[in-house]
């Protein structure tokens, strides 16, 4: 249902082939931070993670032919749910999964951008509570948590921003595309939902229905990395 969702709004989409070795591989989000057509292959905070790298790396090179960034700091960690890209400037989560040293391989790899470090305190990843539903505006969950991550963010911003508070955290993982915003059911959660076609009736909105792999800890933007169209992709199965 994710990936036909990606279709319906227009999007080309590569499927990765499943890896039984590697659970977490659905998660393609974590393992790689593409921007303005680089590549920023990442150090998952998770030791089993790592090996993931290898399969994206051929990907991005001899697929979609991107240039691509690798982290040399070998006591880096970083994961791509940790990072935030507003179209201006990025927020790279400090979290059990995201170091400094990351968030400044990160700050190196895209030096065009400023690159402000926030504290993720008590959430997996900082996107777990506060993602981009649209140009210059943040989607946030109402727990006490990501109301202070988004004070961090306000007060450290290069830019400003208008904010969307949901009711419901796992709901304010949000994907925005092709002027598209992709979110949660309002079968999984009504009153977020409502909140989206109050507050964002501005865009075409595509409730999408996540529940099993919101199980594993997975959100909306785990499970793809956008990237800017160059040419036409092919599948891989």
């Amino acid at each position: 249902m994710y990936v036909a969702a990606l279709r319906e709004i227009g999007l080309d989409v590569i499927e990765l082939p499943a890896d039984e070795k590697h659970p977490d591989c659905v998660f393609v989000e974590d393992v790689a931070v593409v921007c303005n057509g680089t590549a920023l292959l990442t150090r998952p905070g998770h030791p089993d993670r790592k090996n993931e790298i290898e399969y994206m790396r051929s990907i991005l090179k001899n697929e979609l032919e991107l240039p691509v960034i690798e982290i040399e700091d070998k006591k880096a960690t970083l994961d791509g749910g940790d990072v935030l890209f507003t179209g201006k400037e990025f927020f790279v989560g400090l979290s059990s999964r995201t170091n400094q040293a990351g968030a400044c391989a990160l700050a190196s790899a895209f030096p065009e951008f400023p690159c402000t470090p926030i504290k993720v305190e008590k959430s997996l990843h900082l996107k777990t509570v506060l993602t981009m539903a649209g140009p210059d505006v943040m989607c946030v969950g109402n727990t006490p948590d990501a109301q202070s991550i988004l004070k961090r963010i306000e007060r450290e911003a290069t830019f400003r921003y208008q904010t969307v508070t949901v009711p419901d955290v796992n709901a304010a993982n949000v994907v925005f595309a092709n002027g598209v915003l992709l979110h949660r059911s309002a079968e999984e959660y009504p009153a977020s939902a409502k909140i989206f076609e109050e507050k964002l009736s501005l865009w075409n909105l595509k409730p999408v229905t996540f529940s099993e792999l919101e199980k594993a800890n997975g959100s909306l933007t785990c499970c793809s990395i956008l990237i800017r169209k160059t040419r036409h992709l092919k599948n891989i199965m």
